[in-house]
């Protein structure tokens, strides 16, 4: 019974007739598992969906992310327009700066701030407006309609500097080619329509359209000022482009000008945060693709069980002869795995085909650089998902086989064994799921949440195996109704191979999943549509100078009499370093990193500001206003590990200032309001230049009229003044989060899909038992109707079940999303978890009664006889 299969008189083995040709040099194990597939595929289905489904996700995403990062690296000259470039805010470059340059290679300048374009009578607009040498661009191509060569767009003529103005721009003010704007102090004339600029993904996200005009109209237009928000990019070419080269002028501007100021960046990493974000996000995608491996996990080991049920008469025949239980399981699980594979080799060419997709279908429309290509790397890792979780969900059914005894195997249709595996198949387990588990950690952009989502999923698993046993206890224990069908369905629900784990695990992930994503999508919808807070304010104007600042406040109280004015200095700077510890050296946290990166707006106050609570130290008063002090936020400063007493250097108009912290504040930013992370003291900046910033708060909320004529009187009066209406700015947000609203719905998508086929083959696995059941009761006179109303008891009952603990898990899950990892309120909005919970009840219901009836459909003789 234990020996390995005998081998008969010439060597040769039982399964090869007398007179065969060449025996085959494969393993017997491996023979024989591909002798059982020549029957097909039939019954792995859900198997074959579950991990394609899954590796094709994580491949999908890591391919794109793959083309992403490689078409960021190849366009880096020209997404920066030059191998190297030099930022600076509120000023040029110096003399000093321009020579050291110069010096290293072909310079070209770009400017860039934000201004209020007038079109008369038809309105004023908050415009991004870019100013260019007469070399833009060096590298890449500007893309117009009608096309023109840039000398022709930007020169001077009779007296008017010309512009090319992003298609939103001519819409929102009704305006066509050859009208004219006056742009602070300047008029331009609009002479083409903006398509493509090669440099825009450098320029961030802007809150109005592009309008591109020449570094003379810029300067024409009375918009430089000292202490205005303006922002000047000096791009290099170098003689020699190579890396080393680059990085030898990055080193040396860092000795020679350490008191710059300013940001450097080069071809090589032309866009640290678009990068960061691209690699956040493919963490979370990827986290997606592996929820849906997990839950297609479950499906793995719901059709594998079935697989080991339909196979007991071979299973049972190997082993009367002599076959040792760990060559059966080694046969059937070469065959598992074998099928495994052809769902991992087709999600992999899907996921792999991606990116060639998305680029012949939508490269021309897309605004980011995709390199598509091939990543063996991401698709070797996505296949050892694959692997490994066909391998983690498959070991333990195919592992009860092997000690069952062949009159057990038998039997078991009537009398399952419940016995667990061995500890050798356990070990087996135990090292797929670690496996699983350092994968998804060695591969995390940030492995504290990966840490989150896998002792998530452990938790689950766990709480779902919990909640199966405490529904068997219960119904074993509660009093047997008298009618048939519902002392039928109770009996279902705790019997020996009853499918009460199976359809827990299975439906309660999907709940879950389903719950926790509608509550997501709900408070997300919330928060992007609810009205703005009751003391918002309705208009931000920028760029105040100071010698106008007291007319503009006259000019506010004359247009809205009872509105709330408030106004503030403000200029912008970049933290160097913390505690004499240079900025680029820090390992701040996501949370934490933006503070560091790139120029932030800071003021001076001698009160503390509203919306603002100290948490430590104390406000200035007196002779300490006098003094180099600042006030930082208390969050960000707990995530930079800062406290009263350390210091801060910043840079602001080519000066580093090294100041101490002397005070903590907990600010609230959800009401709009004026404030900063940096509040310094008056004495810090006492003669810097700077320009003001003022809101206007209507005291009866938005009033769209009003607004209107305030954007277009300020564009007259104070044309270096821009204005900003709140709702066009959160509107700005809003789509662009909304957009990713729907890519992340998009994506989980998949997850709830695989639900469904684990769901489906949680039900398929039990047809067998099911088919038993009915042939016994029909032949004993039950009729189907009686069938149908207990198997719907059992499965509403589990349904019913399943769902309460799906909501209750679900909106812990949305919960820890929501207000940890996505910083939002969360509200318990429950109609459409409920909706959802509901749905997926009705769905398991409804599979389980299609999958009954087509069951109770058959004749009992036909089984009878092989009972």
């Amino acid at each position: 019974m234990h020996g390995s299969l005998p081998t008969l008189p010439g060597g040769r083995s039982p399964d090869r007739p007398a007179g065969a040709g060449r025996p085959s040099r494969l393993p017997l194990t491996l023979r024989l598992a591909l002798r059982e597939l020549r029957g097909g595929l039939r019954g792995f289905t859900v198997l074959l969906a579950c991990i394609a489904i899954g590796v094709a996700t994580i491949a999908g995403v890591a391919s794109l992310s793959r083309s992403l990062s490689d078409g960021l690296a190849r366009e880096g000259q020209k997404i920066l327009g030059g191998d190297v470039t030099f930022g600076l805010i509120h000023r040029e470059a110096s003399p000093q700066e321009k020579a050291f340059l110069d010096a290293r290679g072909r310079v070209s300048v770009v400017g860039f701030t934000r201004a209020m374009a007038s079109a008369g009578e038809k309105g004023a607009a908050l415009v991004e407006l870019k100013a260019v040498g007469p070399d833009y661009p060096v590298v890449g191509d500007l893309v117009t309609d009608p096309p023109l060569p840039p000398s022709e767009i930007f020169s001077l003529r009779d007296g008017t500097y010309g512009a090319a103005a992003d298609a939103a721009l001519l819409a929102r003010l009704d305006l066509k080619l050859g009208d004219r704007l006056t742009v602070g102090g300047a008029e331009i004339v609009l002479r083409t329509v903006l398509t493509s600029e090669p440099d825009k993904i450098a320029g961030g996200i802007g809150f109005g359209p592009r309008l591109m005009v020449s570094l003379d109209a810029l300067k024409a237009s009375g918009l430089v000022q000292p202490g205005s928000l303006n922002r000047f990019v000096y791009r290099v070419m170098l003689p020699q482009g190579d890396d080393a080269a680059v990085e030898r002028v990055m080193s040396e501007a860092r000795q020679a000008l350490p008191e710059a100021g300013w940001e450097v960046r080069s071809r090589l990493n032309a866009d640290p945060r678009f990068a960061r974000s691209i690699e956040r996000f493919t963490q979370f995608l990827t986290l997606v693709g592996l929820t849906a491996l997990l839950v297609g996990g479950v499906g793995v080991a719901n059709a594998v069980r079935a697989f080991v049920e339909r196979k007991r008469a071979s299973i049972a025949t190997l082993k009367s002869l002599g076959a040792p239980g760990s060559q059966v399981v080694g046969i059937y699980l070469v065959q598992v795995m074998l099928i495994a594979g052809i769902g991992i080799l087709a999600g992999l060419v899907v996921g792999a085909v991606l990116p060639f997709a998305l680029d012949a279908a939508f490269g021309a429309l897309l605004p980011l650089p995709l390199d598509p290509t091939l990543a063996p790397g991401e698709l070797a890792v996505a296949a050892l998902y694959g692997v490994l979780t066909a391998l983690a969900f498959a070991i333990g059914p195919l592992g009860r086989a092997h000690d069952i005894a062949v009159s057990g195997l038998f039997r078991d249709t009537v009398d399952p064994d419940r016995r667990r595996p061995r500890p050798r198949y356990l070990a087996v387990l135990a090292l797929a799921l670690a496996g699983l588990v350092a994968l998804a950690l060695a591969t995390a952009y940030d492995r504290a949440v990966a840490l989150i989502f896998i002792a998530a999923a452990g938790l689950a698993f766990g709480l779902l195996r919990l909640v199966a046993l405490g529904l068997m206890a219960l119904a074993r224990r509660l009093p047997r109704p008298r009618r048939a069908a519902p002392r039928l369905a109770l009996a279902n629900l705790h019997r020996p191979g009853a499918l009460t784990p199976s359809i827990v695990l299975s439906l309660g992930l999907g709940i879950t999943l389903l719950v926790a994503l509608s509550l997501i999508d709900t408070n997300i919808t919330r928060t992007l549509t609810r009205s703005l807070p009751a003391k918002a304010p309705s208009l931000f104007f920028l760029d105040i100078p100071g010698r106008e600042a007291e007319a503009f406040d006259q000019f506010l109280g004359r247009a809205a009499p009872r509105a709330k004015i408030e106004r503030v200095p403000m200029m912008r700077g970049r933290i160097t370093a913390l505690n004499g510890v240079p900025a680029g050296r820090i390992k701040a946290g996501e949370d934490a990193a933006w503070v560091l990166d790139g120029d932030r707006g800071i003021t001076y106050a001698e009160d503390l500001p509203d919306g603002s609570t100290i948490t430590a130290g104390r406000w200035w008063k007196g002779e300490e206003a006098g003094k180099p002090l600042v006030s930082f936020d208390e969050q960000l400063a707990r995530s930079l590990n800062l406290k009263v007493g350390d210091t801060v250097t910043v840079n602001v108009l080519g000066r580093s200032l090294t100041v101490p912290i002397a005070n903590l504040r907990h600010v609230e930013w959800r009401n709009l309001g004026i404030n900063f992370v940096m509040v310094f003291s008056p004495g810090t900046f006492r003669g810097a230049p700077h320009s003001d910033l003022a809101t206007l708060t209507l005291p009866e909320g938005p009033d769209t009229a009003l607004e209107a004529r305030i954007l277009r009187d300020a564009a007259k009066e104070f044309p270096s003044v821009s204005s900003v209406r709140v709702k066009d700015a959160l509107d700005a947000v809003n789509d662009l989060v909304g957009k990713l609203v729907f890519a992340i719905r998009g994506a989980s998508a998949v997850a709830v899909a695989t639900s469904l086929f684990v769901l489906a083959g949680a039900l398929a696995a039990g047809h067998r038992a099911r088919l038993y059941d009915a042939v016994v009761l029909k032949t004993l006179g039950a009729t189907r109707g009686r069938l149908l109303s207990a198997y719907a008891m059992e499965y509403g009952a589990l349904g019913l079940a399943t769902a309460l603990f799906g909501l209750a898990a679900g909106t812990l899950a949305g919960y820890v999303i929501l207000t940890r990892v996505m910083r939002l309120d969360f509200a318990l909005d429950l109609s459409g978890a409920v909706l959802a919970a509901a749905l997926a009840v009705a769905a398991a219901i409804l599979l389980g009664l299609a999958g009954t009836w087509r069951i109770l459909g058959q004749k009992p003789a036909q089984y009878l006889r092989n009972l």
